[in-house]
């Protein structure tokens, strides 16, 4: 099947499912009736209404305001989802243009989207997600096309496009930052040998080239310096917003407190790892030499097996320290996080340390996953850029693991037919599953289960 006709498949799949979800959910549903009255508020020009309860900026909003006005639709709850399902439209073009600058391939003309970009774009949360009136869709098309053009070093418009990912979600800042660091790598990377930045291949790297990499990095200053004054203007206006608004969190402050949250990076790379272990388990050399590498790196000496030993308690102490009950979690039965928190987390209070092993399992499996065609530092700045946008969520949300996981899964470079035929049919039946519960398991008293 060629690449247009697959993209083709895509969106009559998503047309049709956006008028399912339409047909069944007749009124806004859990956020959306925070978002879809401030929508409507906008179409009719009120601008200066604006709901204390949502969280997010505006961009949502003024999207539909401007799709309304060029195709000259009413704004009504369909409608207003329709918007989101046609920005899912470029989801596939955005990480095929990914997928093919880590694979450092030319990549296939306008709206012919390879097989590997269409799969990824049927990732679970992104599918879900793209059929009600929610900003995760248009977050993550921004941020990839902040990506790509930071990395075709057109970074003006990389700059532009990362301003615009903010007004759909403030912390949205991070990926920009990520942008300019990708494309700085990739460049040093490609140009190898001036000296200026240590950056060794990320498999054979220890502990010692990590450091003489970042004793390097002020080396590197002077020519990273040009490329970064187009985004000097995007975070200076993201320190305005954080001065004006006296914080990050824009509305409902009592219930988005940021705190230290040390365990959401371990639910992290367990739900990676859980729902992408095609990509993960069918690498080159198979699950076996996988599992036996991941062992190695666990357990293969006597110092590796002090150090797992030392980075198991820290994660036992910070389980200890730093998990959080928030309030949503515990009582929200309508989505699929509180019945894994009460019936696994909370069985017994030792269950949380039993994971600890298996988190550190996950992380060596993506490691080598990522790290077999990737530099050092290019191998460490995802989750350098995780780490600030997870840290401080008090709540289990995997709607915030879906940037994360995206960028993570483009990292790797060496799918086979098999794995991607796997992955593409695990998605969709994640997918069948999850939206048929959803429209047509709705429980009285309870309401649609959903992510």
């Amino acid at each position: 099947m060629s690449g247009r006709v697959l993209y083709l498949v895509y969106c009559c799949v998503a047309a049709a499912t956006l008028m399912a979800f339409n047909s069944e959910v007749t009124h806004p549903y859990m956020d959306e009736p925070f978002h879809v009255p401030q929508a409507l508020s906008y179409c009719m020009g009120e601008w200066s209404t604006w709901d204390s309860k949502i969280t997010t900026p505006p961009g949502l909003y003024l999207l539909s305001v401007l799709l309304r006005c060029v195709l000259m639709f009413r704004c009504t709850l369909s409608t207003l989802r329709s918007t989101v399902t046609f920005v899912s439209f470029a989801l596939p073009l955005f990480l095929d243009r990914l997928l093919s600058l880590h694979r450092q391939r030319p990549p296939p003309p306008l709206l012919s989207p390879t097989a590997e970009a269409v799969v990824l774009s049927t990732f679970p949360l992104a599918w879900f997600y793209a059929f009600l009136y929610y900003t995760e869709v248009p977050s993550l098309v921004s941020v990839l096309g902040t990506i790509v053009f930071s990395m075709q070093s057109q970074h003006c418009v990389a700059a532009v496009l990362g301003l615009t990912s903010c007004f759909f979600r403030q912390t949205n800042i991070v990926w920009v930052l990520y942008a300019f660091c990708v494309s700085q790598l990739m460049r040093f990377r490609c140009k190898r040998g001036d000296g200026s930045l240590y950056d060794p291949p990320a498999l054979t790297a220890g502990l010692a080239d990590f450091i003489k990499s970042i004793i390097s990095l002020p080396n590197a200053v002077p020519q990273l310096l040009p490329p970064f004054v187009p985004y000097m203007p995007v975070l200076a206006l993201f320190g305005g917003f954080v001065f004006w608004n006296d914080g990050i969190v824009l509305g409902d402050k009592a219930n988005h407190v940021p705190v230290m949250h040390v365990p959401q990076l371990y639910y992290f790379i367990a739900f990676a790892t859980l729902l992408g272990w095609p990509v993960v388990a069918l690498s080159r050399d198979g699950p076996t030499k996988l599992a036996a590498e991941v062992l190695k790196r666990m357990i293969g000496t006597k110092r590796r097996m002090i150090f797992t030993a030392f980075l198991s308690a820290l994660m036992a102490i910070s389980v200890n320290r730093f998990t959080i009950h928030h309030p949503f979690l515990l009582s929200d039965n309508r989505h699929y996080t509180f019945y894994v928190w009460r019936r696994v987390f909370m069985k017994h209070p030792v269950v949380p340390y039993l994971f600890i092993p298996g988190y550190q399992a996950c992380a060596w499996a993506w490691w080598l996953r990522v790290a077999r065609n990737q530099s050092l530092l290019q191998t460490l700045v995802l989750p350098l850029a995780i780490m600030p946008t997870l840290l401080p969520t008090p709540l289990l949300e995997p709607r915030y693991f879906l940037i994360p996981y995206i960028l993570l899964r483009a990292q790797v470079v060496d799918m086979g037919r098999f794995a991607l035929v796997l992955e593409g049919l695990w998605y969709a039946a994640i997918n069948l599953a999850t939206t048929y519960v959803f429209l047509y398991k709705e429980r009285p008293g309870v309401g649609r289960f959903m992510w």
